[in-house]
């Protein structure tokens, strides 16, 4: 079965589009609204992913605005959000078992950051023998200033070592619009 996982898309995400920081996927938040939509529509589960920090000052405290979601990844009754204090959503997590429990074997994954929790997501994901599908459009990018690398360079690099060994890339129409997609099941 399919499963749409949705990954940090919480306010402090918002806060940096704002800001002006380079990033490619403006239009990412209205991609998983989108795609929620549909995935709901189809009874399939909607999975939240929310990265917190202990750290009081960090913005992703639990007590801080930039840990509320955004109204894309608003969770519907009955629908999980997961709480990770790593990089990726399967080692802080119980995950894997919520998957595994429920025959999920196959990710549909949009959200933030490419080049880190969405990275390390998909590979933990692959790894562990999910199939993972990465909504290209639906996946926000950073820069890294430090290292002078525009969003832009980060998140192609980020999408090609994805496609090469640990996931399916694609965008959200062709999920949208592909009759199939919903009654095909992984496997």
């Amino acid at each position: 079965m399919k499963a749409l996982i949705i990954i940090d898309m919480q306010t402090e995400i918002q806060r940096r589009l704002d800001s002006g920081r380079d990033h490619v996927n403006t239009q990412a938040a209205t991609q998983i609204k989108a795609l929620a939509t549909a995935f709901r529509q189809q009874n399939l589960p909607v999975i939240h992913i929310r990265h917190c920090r202990t750290d009081p000052s960090s913005p992703f405290h639990p007590d801080a605005e930039g840990y509320q979601p955004m109204p894309c990844s608003l969770a519907q009754e009955g629908e999980p959000v997961l709480v990770k204090t790593t990089s990726s959503a399967f080692a802080s997590t119980d995950l894997g078992l919520y998957l595994r429990d429920r025959k999920i074997d196959e990710l549909v994954v949009t959200g933030a950051v490419a080049g880190f929790c969405v990275n390390s997501t998909v590979r933990a994901g692959a790894d562990l023998g999910f199939k993972m599908l990465v909504v290209r459009d639906a996946v926000i990018g950073f820069d890294l200033p430090e290292d002078g690398l525009s969003a832009q360079v980060v998140f192609d690099v980020t999408m090609a070592l994805l496609q090469s060994g640990f996931a399916h890339l694609t965008e959200t129409d062709a999920i949208l619009t592909d009759d199939a997609f919903f009654r095909m099941q992984a496997g």
